[in-house]
């Protein structure tokens, strides 16, 4: 972890590292004392802007990335922006009526943190990412088996965290209507109120009945890939094309794909994302748990059904990114989330 400064900045600094903050995010560009003396009314020379902006090297608010350039903030600098200096931006209507859009976006949680993400990710030029939460004592809701053709029948689970399942469960030909009626009754009284965690790698029990029997075998199959999933926790992203267009991530594009598909694929950018008992909504680079994550910026926000926590929705780009904007849109993608979810499953 960068060393923090135990000392505070004065008005003049302040103004002059969001400044030095706004410009580089807007330019990818480090940031030199006669710039910011010609494009911000900051009322003191160059001279004086260079020496504020030795000082703030010093402090570690600030880094060089060669002796002759400007400056560019640190993690440290980042930091003390978002917490003290960043004037988050009103969305415009549009950009709050995209945003509102998601709740009338599907009828489950993964549907409307599919949509959610894929709208945060245009909206943000970022990398979006919205997860669900690991409820180990998730319970069945719905559990019903419907005929959908001679040898397919849909098995629909419904559970408490507001997940809804569809699965093709295949039978045998001669598997009849008063059959699939035999099954659902098993299905009622071994799954409804019952924790779906131990059906990783419990059976259902048996009808002593052959062909029913086969039918919840089948079922078991799919019942045991779900409680494994949602116990695990969904990872969905989208927009991974945007952070390919990040100058920071242009030097070595192989290099950044490989490593974006390892998080991805792994628990890392899982983890990284979920809420901890003290992480921040803003993690900036080495703030990052993770250290395949610690060239990277998170701003996330939960979102919930009722008072439980089900999920966290989130961008991630470079520390470089638009914290004044990006914030208040996660905020309020996450606020439309609870209230489209409560309305509609709590």
């Amino acid at each position: 972890m960068e060393e923090r400064s135990n000392e505070g900045l004065d008005s003049r600094k302040q103004t002059i590292l969001q400044a030095v903050v706004v410009e580089y995010v807007s330019t990818a560009e480090p940031v030199g004392s006669e710039i910011l003396a010609a494009k911000y009314p900051l009322g003191v020379k160059s001279a004086t802007i260079r020496n504020e902006l030795a000082e703030m090297l010093e402090l570690g608010y600030l880094a060089q990335p060669h002796a002759s350039a400007g400056r560019i903030p640190s993690d440290l600098g980042y930091r003390y922006y978002v917490d003290r200096l960043v004037i988050r931006a009103e969305l415009d209507t549009a950009a709050r009526q995209t945003v509102k859009k998601v709740g009338s976006e599907g009828e489950s949680v993964q549907e409307m943190l599919r949509g959610a993400s894929r709208m945060l990710s245009r909206l943000t030029h970022l990398l979006s990412v919205g997860t669900t939460a690991r409820h180990r004592d998730v319970t069945v809701k719905t559990a019903v088996l419907s005929a959908m053709g001679p040898q397919q029948l849909l098995f629909v689970l419904a559970l408490s965290n507001g997940q809804v399942e569809n699965r093709m469960v295949e039978c045998p030909e001669e598997l009849t209507l008063a059959d699939v009626g035999r099954a659902n009754e098993v299905l009622q009284t071994s799954l409804i109120g019952k924790r779906l965690r131990p059906f990783s790698r419990a059976k259902l029990p048996a009808a002593g009945h052959p062909t029913v029997d086969a039918v919840l075998s089948s079922v078991t199959g799919q019942l045991r890939t779900v409680a494994r999933e949602s116990t695990r926790g969904t990872l969905i992203t989208e927009g991974e094309e945007y952070l390919f267009a990040q100058p920071e991530f242009q030097k070595d594009v192989a290099g950044f794909a490989d490593l974006l598909r390892q998080i991805t694929e792994a628990d890392v950018l899982y983890d990284a994302v979920a809420p901890g008992e003290s992480l921040q909504p803003v993690t900036i680079g080495r703030e990052n748990r993770m250290e395949e994550m610690r060239s990277m910026s998170i701003v996330r926000q939960s979102f919930y059904i009722g008072d439980e926590e089900a999920g966290v929705i989130a961008i991630v780009g470079p520390t470089r990114m638009q914290y004044d904007r990006g914030i208040p849109i996660v905020n309020l993608t996450a606020q439309v989330l609870s209230e489209s979810l409560t309305r509609y499953l709590g």
